[in-house]
């Protein structure tokens, strides 16, 4: 990796950690002021960075494990308004990015048995609420998969603002949440004989974002 990767990631978290921007500290609610109340809070229309994120996943396999995955390709943008409750994410990320670290099972994965890349191209999520109970802060929104929408809840963690070393500004986010596969027409069982099935139905969706605020 070249040198200025790492300047700018340790610019960046070097002023978080001099703000101490972390989530426990945000204890008031979402209301107009709120963002006056957040540590480096910047207003304005963000670009998430691929290189710096990550879109992953975990699934239960054969009942006793878990096997994780990632998305390579994907894109979004965020608003963070006056009032942060009227901040608004959207997120794009190509389902033929998946990468389980298997080629024959990322093969599989893609097919119509699950994911179906080749009618259904990508998986799009919307906001519609950002919400908060004290120091707890999640993001309501439509998920889209295979051509079906559902609403989910992500929980958030808002990690801080800060400069990079380039003389922009760089927001980071982590979230996490919860989906069925089944709900979403990913309903292959595949059972195995002493019970059970080889994948499991829930999937644990988490979300390590970096975004650079966009030039006016």
């Amino acid at each position: 990796m070249s040198s200025g990767y790492w300047r700018n990631s340790q610019a960046f978290n070097y002023a978080l950690r001099a703000e101490g921007q972390t989530l426990n500290h945000l204890e008031n609610p979402v209301t107009s002021s709120t963002a006056t109340q957040i540590p480096g809070y910047v207003v304005g229309t963000w670009d998430i960075d691929a290189s710096h994120s990550t879109v992953g996943f975990s699934v239960r396999h054969m009942m006793v494990s878990k096997v994780r995955g990632y998305f390579r390709d994907f894109s979004g943008e965020i608003t963070t308004a006056a009032d942060p409750a009227q901040s608004t994410v959207t997120a794009r990320i190509n389902m033929d990015s998946i990468d389980t670290r298997q080629e024959q099972r990322d093969a599989h994965i893609r097919s119509a048995d699950f994911f179906d890349v080749g009618n259904h191209t990508e998986m799009t999520f919307r906001s519609t609420e950002v919400r908060t109970d004290g120091a707890d802060w999640s993001i309501v929104g439509d998920l889209t998969i295979k051509g079906i929408t559902k609403p989910v809840t992500l929980e958030l963690e808002l990690n801080g603002f800060g400069p990079d070393a380039y003389g922009g500004t760089r927001a980071g986010f982590s979230a996490k949440t919860e989906i069925s596969r089944k709900e979403y027409g990913v309903d292959i069982d595949m059972p195995m004989d002493g019970g059970g099935v080889v994948v499991g139905d829930k999937i644990t969706v988490e979300l390590e974002i970096e975004a650079v605020l966009r030039a006016a």
